[in-house]
């Protein structure tokens, strides 16, 4: 795809409105941002050159699996986020070593498990710990 001529004889680039700052990302093409592209190819095609119909279901096809991946991405992260919060309700009455904030490895009681947040935290005596700060799950201290 050629960038289309604007009627100051100049090229358009089509990224340029997509993004607020600095140069376009293309690794990060969002099925907006190529749906807006493919619209912006119709819009300045050539008329004694139509795009080929099979070029064009190509570029749909494109766009639909950019759509599902999209999908894929979203649906992974939130079934990321409810195991992290089932994992964290699991730990509730087991004994953990940890990484405390000031570095060292310590062993507490799970008393408690926040789940409201993107990263879940461990009530341990009187302080709230993150999840990934578990290094070892030991028994259960009931039997």
């Amino acid at each position: 795809m050629t960038a289309p001529i604007s009627a100051t004889g100049s090229q358009v680039n089509p990224l340029a409105s997509m993004t607020s700052s600095g140069p376009a990302d293309n690794t990060q093409l969002s099925s907006q941002a190529f749906l807006q592209l493919l619209v912006a190819q119709l819009q300045y095609q050539d008329p004694s050159k139509p795009v080929d119909t099979s070029s064009f279901m190509n570029e749909t096809a494109t766009l639909t699996q950019v759509q599902t991946m999209e999908q894929s991405a979203q649906a992974s992260t939130e079934m990321l986020a409810a195991q992290r919060a089932q994992t964290a309700s699991s730990l509730v009455g087991h004994t953990v070593s940890y990484t405390a904030s000031d570095g060292t490895t310590q062993t507490g009681f799970v008393s408690a498990a926040t789940i409201s947040s993107a990263n879940p935290t461990l009530k341990i005596g009187d302080s709230q710990i993150d999840l990934s700060q578990v290094q070892q799950v030991l028994a259960s201290t009931t039997a």
